[in-house]
């Protein structure tokens, strides 16, 4: 799948699509919903926690929107008001409260754990009252569009994705593109921003599924977002793990999640990640490791889980406490603290030189050595005369045909036309124009051992 191929639309023409799509969604949405009346978008999951509504009702806007082709920047912009119109509201008529069976189970659990909320939301009846938001917030801007969802951001981003389950029973793995991150959640500074990440889950798809619909939303709602957009992304990932703890006892859930994020903000590149999904940077032709995966033999990794009481052996491979082959996840209740939600995270100042990046799960990156990506990429590139929109297809193939039987992510982001690149590979060299001496040394923040 490909997906934010760059465009260049004037505001005359940004307008006219706004409001053909507009048109187009009020013709198949006539009016609000009834309370009989079919949801239009499928609503995964039965209760919300309060602090689940807001990233769970955009990711809603987002899937029905996106199915519809709405373009990111309109399509965030929808979700974000919609959202915004209905959490001013009196939630307190989709309140539901366990019954005195969940509560004597509770009190019959481990007592050290933190309970379970007392009060949770109905998820369909918030669709239904969010659907008819978004009629809502549609028909108003049909009259008048604003001017932030007739502008596209500063940048247009190529994206190119495919996933696979592969031999695997189940496809466990998701990603997220967020080219107008701003727009999804409000965000009105000058700074432009993009995110980008790949979660693989284990034991279940929940964990994986979780992090991909909170962890930005819990990102952008850090208080040092603009400060310290690397911090923003590390105590995401602690907060969206803590979330997903409490859910996960709720529901007696046992998967987990590894994950790697990138926050593109203005002119600097920020990554986090937790396990041993993996993101590198190509430039000028040249892999730049990013970030050193979590796994147990790693001589930190082997120490901290050691000291705090638990044990790292080798099976098929290295595992903590004879199970899991990684050892920092998202979830993974029964095996906390020893396998941690503690994420690293890392900056670097963009110079103009990158080329792109690619981030994946350990199916491609454990039979893909970083030295061939750039061969494999630049083979797609010359075959396709330099368009670069079904690249991580060629990239997923190419690590199945090398033997891996696990699901297969695969993002390609590229900093630099794709066109450039082949013509620049082709001169032997990397833009001639580019005076940038590289990529600046990065500054890196390791989470703090525990």
């Amino acid at each position: 799948m490909a997906t934010g191929a760059p465009q260049n639309h004037s505001p005359m023409a940004c307008s006219a699509e706004t409001l053909g799509l507009l048109d187009a969604l009020l013709q198949d949405f006539p009016a609000p919903l009834s309370p009989e009346s079919p949801l239009p978008w499928k609503v995964l999951g039965t209760m919300l926690s309060p602090e689940e509504v807001e990233a769970e009702l955009a990711e809603l806007a987002l899937g029905f929107l996106g199915s519809r082709n709405a373009p990111p920047h309109l399509a965030a912009a929808l979700a974000h008001e919609a959202t915004a119109q209905l959490l001013q509201t009196d939630l307190s008529e989709f309140q539901k409260f366990p019954g005195q069976e969940e509560e004597q189970e509770q009190e019959q659990g481990d007592q050290e754990a933190e309970p379970a909320p007392l009060t949770l939301l109905d998820a369909k009846g918030l669709a239904r009252s969010f659907f008819n938001q978004l009629w809502e917030v549609c028909s108003r801007w049909q009259r008048q569009v604003p001017s932030t969802a007739q502008t596209p951001p500063p940048r247009q981003w190529l994206v190119s994705t495919h996933a696979i389950r592969n031999t695997r029973r189940k496809m466990e793995d998701r990603h997220v593109s967020l080219p107008a991150f701003n727009q999804l959640f409000g965000l009105s500074d000058p700074t432009d921003r993009a995110y980008f990440a790949v979660f693989d889950g284990h034991g279940g798809v929940d964990a994986a599924r979780y992090a991909a619909v909170h962890l930005h939303a819990n990102a952008a709602r850090r208080p040092e977002l603009a400060t310290d957009p690397a911090g923003a992304l590390r105590e995401a990932f602690r907060r969206t793990d803590e979330m997903f703890l409490r859910k996960a006892k709720r529901e007696r859930l046992q998967s987990g999640s590894t994950g790697v994020c990138v926050l593109i903000a203005g002119r600097t590149l920020h990554v986090a990640w937790l396990g041993d999904s993996q993101v590198v940077l190509v430039r000028r032709g040249e892999v730049v490791p990013l970030m050193e995966p979590h796994r147990p033999e790693r001589q930190d990794e082997k120490a901290r889980i050691e000291a705090l009481g638990g044990f790292v052996s080798l099976m098929d491979c290295w595992r903590v406490n004879g199970t899991l082959a990684v050892s920092r996840a998202i979830g993974d209740v029964f095996q906390k603290p020893y396998v941690s939600g503690e994420a690293d995270v890392a900056s670097w100042e963009l110079t103009g030189s990158e080329d792109y990046l690619l981030l994946a799960c350990d199916g491609f990156f454990d039979v893909v050595p970083h030295q061939d990506i750039t061969g494999l990429v630049h083979s797609h590139l010359a075959r396709q005369q330099g368009g670069g929109l079904r690249v991580a297809e060629e990239l997923v193939a190419a690590a199945r045909e090398r033997g891996s039987h696990d699901n297969i992510t695969v993002m390609v982001v590229f900093l630099r036309d794709p066109r450039e690149l082949l013509e620049g590979r082709a001169r032997g060299a990397g833009d001639p124009q580019d005076s940038f001496s590289g990529l600046a040394e990065p500054e890196t923040r390791a989470a703090q051992r525990s």
